[in-house]
């Protein structure tokens, strides 16, 4: 076992395991975006990042950095709640965010995290890119407008259905998901309409088409059972 301090609470941790695992067995929150239980971790949002004060205060990203023996942490300030505050406004401006006409808007994790880390108003430019919608699909929809190109969808497709059917074109700010390599979701090869990329997503950019904002409810927690059910082959 490893002793480490997370905001100065002494907890024991298994070796391997990350910062975030720990925080959240002891009952810790550390806000988390692209994280998913059930999915290998990536570390992209870095809305998780913490201070390591015997690393020199380094930020680290708790969803990807292993524990060490004597380890101290703090998951908490205001200096990381102002950094977590700019990376969300950079998410909000980044697209076209408009709650009030979102399917998702009241069950949102990007909104939630808004709420809960007092982010009422973007300080930077809006940058309203034309972005299109696919709804060739006859069960499901794409908004690029309100994605967050976190890799949810991506990875529930590729790790726990394994269709790979969703990957990433464009590089920088013009990166966006896609199916097969570009073409329309309705006109997939590969896609088996499991439905598991939208119950991943975080926000109204995977929906169920004919389905109502109030209903519009999603189940992310089904990719960890899915993984925990699964034999496992050593």
């Amino acid at each position: 076992m490893i002793t480490l301090k997370l905001d100065g609470q002494e907890v024991q941790a298994r070796k391997g395991q990350t910062i975030l695992e720990v925080a959240m067995e002891n009952g810790i929150r550390i806000p988390t975006l692209c994280y998913l239980e059930g999915l290998s971790p990536k570390g992209t949002c870095r809305l998780c990042l913490v201070e390591v004060t015997n690393w020199n205060g380094k930020l680290v990203p708790a969803c990807v950095t292993p524990v060490e023996e004597g380890l101290e942490v703090i998951t908490r300030s205001e200096r990381l709640d102002q950094i977590r505050r700019t990376i969300l406004e950079m998410l909000f401006l980044e697209r076209n965010h408009i709650c009030s006409f979102c399917v998702s808007n009241g069950h949102c994790e990007l909104q939630d995290l808004a709420v809960e880390l007092g982010m009422d108003h973007v300080t930077f430019p809006y940058r309203y890119p034309g972005l299109d919608m696919d709804l060739s699909h006859e069960g499901f929809g794409l908004d690029h407008n309100r994605c967050v190109v976190c890799s949810r969808c991506i990875r529930a497709c590729s790790e726990v259905e394994g269709a790979f059917t969703w990957g990433f074109q464009g590089r920088g700010v013009g990166t966006m998901v896609a199916i097969d390599l570009g073409v329309p979701w309705g006109l997939s090869e590969t896609c088996t309409s499991c439905g598991k990329c939208v119950q991943a997503c975080p926000t109204g950019a995977l929906f169920e088409k004919g389905v109502a904002t109030a209903a519009q409810l999603k189940s992310p927690e089904i990719i960890r059972e899915v993984t925990e059910r699964r034999p496992r082959v050593f």
